[in-house]
């Protein structure tokens, strides 16, 4: 009961005392977090920069720790592969991304929701994600990324690292 009781007095003093999320142009956002995906996760790193009252661009990139080897035939191909491992470019990715921040929108200050698109190195994108803020520094977010066109050919085993799904959760902070 002591553990219910501290839990909700955390939360509910989170909520009362939540800041504003994004206000505009000249605000500057950091996420660092979880990178969850099908065959391996990692970490991720984004920074938002405010050019108006809903509109920021930035950068994103992640680096997949662990990755699953791969053993056998893909797609077909005549060679065979024993316990390949996926090198540097399989596992780290780096995009620019546009992002239509909603939080004056949806009428809720200290919740960002922001829907966009990015460029990448391994393709062409979309994500929506969500930024609450309970102090004026520090939040958490959780976003969600979706590829549009992939880059490349699909002979690679490990071509669909970078253009999956993918689902990322972690902190972010008020510059």
């Amino acid at each position: 009961m002591k553990k219910v009781i501290t839990l909700l007095f955390l939360a509910s003093f989170g909520l009362i005392n939540a800041q504003k999320a994004f206000t505009g142009k000249g605000d500057t956002k950091v996420n660092v977090g979880a990178n969850i995906q099908d065959g391996g996760s990692g970490i991720q790193g984004s920074i938002d920069f405010g050019l108006g009252e809903n509109f920021s661009f930035g950068f994103v990139a992640n680096y997949l720790l662990g990755v699953d080897n791969f053993t056998g035939f893909y797609h077909g191909n005549a060679n065979a592969y024993n316990d390949s491992k996926a090198d540097f470019g399989d596992r780290f990715d780096a995009k620019a991304r546009i992002n239509a921040n909603l939080s004056s929108v949806i009428g809720v200050e200290q919740l960002d929701v922001y829907p966009g698109l990015s460029l990448g190195l391994h393709n062409f994108g979309g994500h929506v994600g969500g930024r609450y803020f309970f102090t004026e520094g520090f939040g958490v977010f959780t976003e969600l990324g979706f590829p549009i066109a992939k880059y490349g050919n699909n002979n690679d085993p490990f071509f669909n690292l970078n253009n999956q799904v993918t689902f990322s959760l972690g902190a972010s902070f008020n510059l």
